[in-house]
């Protein structure tokens, strides 16, 4: 069985979020299982000079878009095992950055069709293309209208994962003659709500919509949840389903994470206080052993639940704890945890932006682990702290329902509340706050939350499942 994994960012190459994780790890881990497993990304000029230089040139072509004919470069690079294709177009991806382009429609409808059209050139034939997200929602779109007639791409069957849907790509009805290049008459493929909608095409002409958690498949049929996409996701709710997301075990190691200034295992937990007493010092925070460190490592937009925090952060501040945030976003959420630095310096401490060495830094050093989403379609960051002894204390939403359960109860792994309020949070917060003043409990909770094994080998072997199934038919 031979896949292409298709996706508008993947680690180490480029990332912007959590699909850049699955994308650089899922893969291997369906390689580990003895299946082909292939990526495309985009090459962005963001892409690192070193990681630039294992690449080779293959071929290159040209993409035909409406009345556009488009050069399209095709280089390869090996990444821990894993071929990864880099598709080369730089009017579309010499920018900084990956997204929040006026043109990001035609950008990845060019992406799109070229993914298809790369497959006539180099040397792998697969026999599924999954795609993530809006980004790549068009390849089922123009593998039906345009390829499917031919003998190469006849029996090709594809797998639409909606990691967040909340992004549709989404615009204006005009972009179907002028950008997609379809007929008139497949108007009604894209069509939704009067707009284009990128998203809903993939969601219409692919053989299997997946999520990244198996309630947040449940939740997306709801309209509060679906952003306008219940209808077609009921109307087409025989092809969806969930499977959870993994974590590169490998690439999250306390025992062997440069980042840290101690190593630590399950086995023996000890490094993780001077990890916590050197995160303190970095933050400009009093270096207190007994005083309860929570972390946040999140982008700071309203769906991650940051306004419970911003209506309740006085009276939370109140207790035993310090705050450790790291993300960046939102003005009206990065000023407040902004002031709340000016008015507790000697709780709270924010750092500004995305810093991955300081994310794993806060991972190993925070006793405690913050996730309110309002929504979440998975979450990895849960799975991370984890992985790293800190326990977090999430609203029972999406993957963080599926993947933490409350310590109240048997085998739990972390502090839950249900209803999005923010005393609902409070009361969670407290809770950990209790078992934390219990040390003998807690380094019981910490060690068990170790264990916890979010590995893609189970997620990876439900993929490759549900792969089996689409080709048998």
């Amino acid at each position: 069985m031979k896949i292409l994994y298709a996706a508008s960012e993947a680690l180490p190459f480029a990332a912007s979020g959590g699909l850049a994780d699955v994308a650089g790890s899922l893969p291997k881990a369906i390689r580990n299982k003895m299946q082909a497993c292939r990526v495309v990304i985009p090459l962005y000029s963001d892409i690192k000079p070193e990681l630039r230089a294992k690449m080779k040139y293959v071929t290159n072509f040209t993409v035909y878009l409406s009345w556009r004919s488009l050069y399209c470069g095709v280089f390869e690079a090996n990444h821990n095992g894993v071929v990864y294709y880099f598709l080369d177009n730089e009017y579309y991806f010499k920018r900084p950055g990956l997204y929040g382009y006026y043109d990001d429609g035609e950008r990845f409808a060019f992406f799109s069709k070229a993914i298809l059209e790369m497959l006539h050139y180099i040397d792998y034939a697969p026999d599924i293309i999954h795609c993530n997200d809006w980004q790549t929602a068009l390849v089922p779109v123009y593998l039906n209208l345009f390829y499917r007639g031919e003998k190469k791409f006849r029996d090709l069957k594809t797998v639409l994962t909606i990691h967040n849907i909340q992004y549709q790509g989404k615009y204006g009805m005009e972009m179907v003659q002028d950008v997609l290049g379809i007929p008139q008459s497949a108007t009604p493929i894209v069509e939704y709500d009067g707009c284009v909608n990128y998203m809903k095409g993939g969601i219409d002409q692919c053989n299997m919509i997946t999520t990244v958690s198996r309630t947040y498949a449940q939740e997306i049929l709801d309209p509060w949840y679906s952003h306008g996409l219940d209808r077609i996701l009921k109307a087409r709710q025989f092809k969806l389903m969930g499977i959870l997301n993994g974590i590169d075990v490998e690439g999250y190691d306390p025992q062997t994470d440069p980042n840290l200034s101690a190593p630590f295992s399950k086995d023996d937990p000890s490094g993780k206080a001077e990890d916590k007493r050197a995160l303190q010092e970095e933050m400009g925070l009093p270096q207190e052993k007994d005083v309860m460190l929570l972390g946040i490592v999140s982008r700071l937009v309203d769906h991650k639940g940051l306004d419970l925090v911003k209506y309740i952060g006085e009276e939370m501040l109140q207790e035993n704890l310090q705050l450790v945030v790291l993300g960046s976003g939102e003005y009206m959420f990065e000023s407040f945890f902004e002031e709340m630095q000016r008015k507790y310096p000697e709780k709270v401490s924010f750092a500004k932006g995305f810093i991955p060495p300081l994310a794993r830094k806060i991972y190993a050093g925070a006793d405690t682990f913050l996730m309110p989403s309002k929504s979440e379609p998975c979450g990895l960051a849960q799975m991370v702290a984890l992985r790293y002894g800190t326990i977090p204390i999430v609203r029972a939403i999406g993957g963080l329902k599926d993947s933490i359960q409350d310590l109240g109860g048997e085998d739990g792994n972390g502090f839950t509340f249900q209803s999005y309020n923010a005393h609902d949070m409070l009361g969670a917060v407290k809770r950990a706050l209790g078992l934390y003043a219990d040390k003998e409990a807690w380094q019981k909770v910490v060690v068990h939350a170790m264990e916890c094994d979010f590995s893609w080998k189970k997620s990876a072997g439900e993929y490759i499942a549900m792969y089996r199934r689409i080709l048998e038919g």
